[in-house]
């Protein structure tokens, strides 16, 4: 890993767990290497308790396998050692795409699933469209109707009832309807809101945004909420017809968003490839052949042990 991976912090701790388990296997990490897997380690416990589990499940299923006799050049080992631990880390990712899933319908009162979106009716007759791998929690109340998105990203088009303010809570603040429809996403501790009708007030970190149709405010966990700035709608909300859009946004952000489409992990040889610049439209419901087509225009290249283990590299 390079300086990329110091940020590993903003990462999710069990996608950055696995990567640093496939660096230490089959050889070593170098001094600098290691002294930055500690410094992750130590960052918090989520990190720590992440890697373990990635240790011991892929540790048992390593045990697990044939020990092959007779003698062999030390390259025909190392190639069979990836190769047969590419194999059974694709299988112990895949029962992890499962738990994402089923961690999110347990979190929650509606989920969408990897590579599903789904439309909810709510009792008073508002509505919301979830994207893929995203989920809400309801907690409608006599005086008050407040939701939780619970992770991913939601478009939410509001009932008029003034006796019940319509709230929307997110990465530790909110965003009140006032009269109105709007996008939320969040992504790594980050909060983003699209208003699409009328307007909204965003409130975080003790402050106070009104957010009219046309534009967005975001805000990071506990911090302010951002003033107004005009936003593209048609490229914030356009999950919402199966395409996402992108303009100028590093291949990282692009990785995870096509994520949401695929039952599978996408990891990169070298992180700084995460800052490559993406600009284009692309099909949601195959995410693999608009990673195909971005490979192409950045001249990159993928290895993939079947479609749920891919490495991309220069």
């Amino acid at each position: 890993m390079n300086q990329d991976s110091a940020n590993a912090k903003d990462e999710r701790p069990r996608d950055a767990a696995i990567e640093w388990w496939l660096r230490q296997k089959p050889g070593t990490l170098s001094s600098a290497e290691r002294a930055e897997f500690e410094a992750w380690l130590a960052r918090s416990e989520a990190n720590r308790a992440a890697f373990e589990d990635i240790s011991e499940m892929c540790g048992h299923i390593l045990e697990m396998r044939p020990v092959r006799r007779g003698r062999s050049s030390d390259h025909a080992k190392r190639l069979a050692w990836r190769l047969s631990t590419a194999a059974l880390v694709t299988a112990s990712l895949t029962l992890f795409i499962v738990f994402d899933d089923l961690s999110l319908f347990l979190r929650s009162d509606y989920s969408a699933g990897t590579g599903q979106t789904r439309r909810v009716t709510l009792e008073d007759g508002s509505h919301v469209e979830l994207n893929a791998k995203s989920a809400i929690s309801v907690r409608y109340a006599p005086g008050a109707r407040r939701l939780i998105l619970v992770d991913g990203e939601a478009w939410f088009e509001v009932a008029p009832d003034p006796t019940r303010p319509f709230v929307v809570e997110a990465v530790g603040g909110t965003v009140t309807a006032l009269g109105t429809a709007f996008n939320v996403a969040v992504q790594k501790e980050r909060a983003q809101v699209t208003v699409t009708q009328h307007r909204v007030s965003v409130v975080s970190g003790g402050k106070t945004a009104i957010v009219e149709a046309g534009q967005q405010s975001a805000y990071a966990k506990s911090a302010a909420a951002l003033p107004a700035e005009p936003a593209n709608v048609e490229r914030a909300t356009a999950w919402r017809s199966g395409r996402l859009m992108f303009e100028n946004r590093p291949l990282g952000e692009v990785v995870e968003a096509l994520g949401r489409y695929h039952r599978g992990h996408i990891y990169f040889a070298d992180p700084a490839l995460r800052s490559r610049r993406v600009t284009g439209v692309f099909g949601a419901e195959d995410p693999l052949s608009a990673l195909d087509e971005i490979e192409i225009s950045l001249g990159l290249h993928s290895a993939r042990f079947s479609n749920y283990l891919i490495f991309i590299y220069e």
